[in-house]
C-alpha cells in the first residue's frame, strides 16, 4: 500500500476503507471527526454534474461509499449534510438536519453552496472534489466547524475569506482560534492555465506582494501553473489565521491519482473524493 502520511496527515486502512485524517485535528478527537476519502474506487458523486439525478444503482454505491467512510470514523451516514457545489462564493449555515434518519443530499436548499458551518453536534458536513481545494475549518474555543469548496474560482473569489467572515459573523469566531486544514487538491505542478485565467489572478491578487512567485509561464510560454493552495494560505492569514494553524496536507491530486480522484487525469465521468467534518 501507497502510504501518504507526512508530518501533518495520516494514511488509515480500515475494513477495506482508505482516508485521511490531519494530526492537528486529531488533537481534538473527542470533540470533533473528520475524515478524507482515499481509493479511486469510491466515489462520493449523489447527482451528476448538471445537476441531473443518478441511475439508482449508482446513488446506492455513493450512498453506500459513505456509509462505510462514516462507519469506520465511529459517525452515522445520517448525520451527513453536502453542500449542492457550483463554484460560487456562498457560505450557509447549518441550523440542523433536513431529513430524518437519513443524509441531506441533492436539497434545493444547499443548491449554489459551496461551503457550510455549524456549531451543532452531530452534524457531518461534506464536500467533494477532484482536484479542487476543500478546507475542514475548526475553532476549538467557540466549538464551530466549517466545510468549504475553494476550485480555482472559488479561490478568485476568495471563498475560504468568506468563511471566516461569516465564522465571525454568526458565532462571534476569533481568526486566531481557528484551524484551517487544506485536504488534497492539484498543486502548482500541475494547476496549468491559459492567459486569461491567469490575468484574472494577478488582478484579483494584486494585493499580494508575491504573487508573481505563485504564478509560472510554462516552457511553451502559451500557459501558466499557478499556487492556489499558497494564495488561500496568505488570503487566510491576512484575515487574522495563524501560520501554525493553515495545515497542508501537502498532496497532489494528480500526482497521487492513483488513489486521489483527479479531474485532469480522469477527464469526462471524473469520481470525487469527500472531506467530512462533524462536532461530537
Amino acid at each position: 500500500m501507497v502510504d501518504l502520511s507526512n508530518e501533518n496527515v495520516i494514511h488509515i486502512q480500515k475494513d477495506g476503507v482508505e482516508y485521511l485524517q490531519f494530526r492537528k485535528l486529531l488533537e481534538y478527537r473527542d470533540i470533533i471527526n473528520h475524515a478524507y476519502s482515499l481509493g479511486i474506487d469510491k466515489n462520493y458523486r449523489t447527482a451528476k454534474a448538471n445537476k441531473e439525478k443518478l441511475t439508482e444503482e449508482d446513488y446506492q454505491k455513493a450512498l453506500q461509499d459513505y456509509k462505510n467512510l462514516c462507519q469506520v470514523i465511529d459517525s452515522k451516514p445520517e448525520h451527513l449534510v453536502k453542500t449542492n457545489q457550483e463554484h460560487t462564493d456562498k457560505v450557509k449555515v447549518v441550523q440542523g438536519k433536513v431529513i430524518f434518519n437519513e443524509p441531506d443530499f441533492n436539497l434545493e436548499s444547499y443548491n449554489k453552496t459551496d461551503g457550510l458551518i455549524t456549531n451543532q453536534k452531530d452534524i457531518m458536513l461534506a464536500t467533494t472534489n477532484a482536484d479542487c481545494i476543500l478546507l475542514l475549518f475548526f475553532d476549538p474555543v467557540k466549538k464551530v466547524i466549517a466545510n468549504t469548496h475553494s476550485g480555482w474560482r472559488g479561490t478568485l473569489q476568495r471563498i475560504s475569506v468568506k468563511t471566516i467572515k461569516k465564522m465571525k459573523m454568526e458565532f462571534n469566531c476569533n481568526p486566531e482560534d481557528i484551524l484551517c486544514c487544506i485536504c488534497p487538491s492539484i498543486r502548482k505542478c500541475h494547476f496549468e492555465v491559459e492567459k486569461e485565467v491567469k490575468e484574472s489572478f494577478k488582478k484579483e491578487f494584486q494585493d499580494i506582494d508575491t504573487i508573481d512567485e505563485m504564478i509560472k509561464e510554462t516552457i511553451s510560454n502559451q500557459k501558466w501553473n499557478i499556487d492556489t493552495v499558497k494564495i488561500n494560505q496568505i488570503i487566510l492569514q491576512k484575515e487574522g489565521l495563524k501560520l501554525e494553524n493553515i495545515i497542508d496536507s501537502k498532496i497532489c491530486s494528480v500526482c497521487h491519482s492513483d488513489l486521489v480522484h483527479s479531474y485532469r487525469v480522469e477527464k469526462q465521468g471524473y469520481r470525487l473524493n469527500t472531506a467530512l467534518i462533524e462536532l461530537k
